[in-house]
């Protein structure tokens, strides 16, 4: 505990962090856009996982973590970004041992987006390079935005769960210009769709969750005769630029041209 309560002394009050350990997927990557050379020491290893990660060859680079306070400790980080969904007793552990840690929340929209840049940018004391990412990110998606309507689309995921407009996919579909045939039904978060009103709503495209190796049976439903019949050669399907809330999801946007 001395050495951490040490190194956060070391540091002038408002100075950037110098050692930063990202557990979170979607910090991981978002960290790795903004920090400078050195200052990010360690990233989830789910960074590494090109299934997960847009940035995998890239977060090679770094010492992988697997969210273990004890771990983390041992690094001697003066600032640890968390996740909403990080286990609380990690965060308290490691606050307990006098490290900083932060949790930003996910970003499920457009706007949250551009704010989750700002936020990362201002953690980091990296505030120009993050104006920067967003003025990027702004122009990307003035470019691939489309006026509505196009058409109507239904996200279809394991367990027959779908998406509706409160939500990253959500989001996504409404920068594509298509109507989320989730609305219709009164979903507007994440939640079940019956596959009989999912073939009744016959939506133009069918956006579905990319199977894992293995066989489940939460995905058994995807493979269902009915979708098949009734919406023949539609499906597209979800990748690693639709999980998380950072500027990749304008290659997920660019997808559904």
């Amino acid at each position: 505990m001395a050495a951490a309560v040490m190194i956060a002394a070391a540091l002038p009050a408002g100075a950037a962090p110098q050692r930063v350990v990202s557990m979170n997927l979607c910090s991981d990557q978002l960290a790795m856009m903004l920090a400078a050379p050195g200052q990010l020491i360690s990233v989830s290893g789910l960074a590494q996982d090109p299934r997960l990660s847009p940035m995998a060859d890239r977060a090679a680079a770094y010492v992988p973590n697997s969210g273990r306070a004890e771990e983390i400790f041992l690094m001697r980080p003066d600032l640890v970004i968390a996740g909403t969904y990080t286990p609380p007793a990690t965060v308290a552990m490691l606050r307990g041992l006098g490290i900083r840690v932060e949790a930003p929340p996910p970003a499920e929209s457009l706007a949250q987006i551009r704010a989750e840049i700002i936020r990362m940018g201002d953690l980091l004391g990296r505030q120009d390079a993050a104006r920067a990412l967003l003025a990027r990110f702004d122009a990307d998606l003035a470019a691939v935005r489309r006026p509505a309507p196009r058409g109507r689309a239904a996200l279809y995921y394991a367990n027959g769960y779908t998406s509706g407009p409160d939500t990253l996919a959500g989001a996504i579909l409404d920068a594509a210009g298509y109507a989320n045939v989730a609305s219709d039904h009164g979903i507007a978060a994440t939640a079940p769709l019956p596959m009989e009103l999912l073939v009744m709503s016959q939506p133009d495209q069918l956006i579905t969750g990319a199977k894992w190796p293995g066989r489940s049976q939460a995905e058994a439903i995807l493979d269902h005769p009915a979708l098949a019949a009734a919406l023949p050669g539609m499906a597209r399907v979800t990748d690693r630029t639709w999980i998380c809330g950072i500027p990749f999801v304008i290659d997920a946007i660019r997808s559904l041209e």
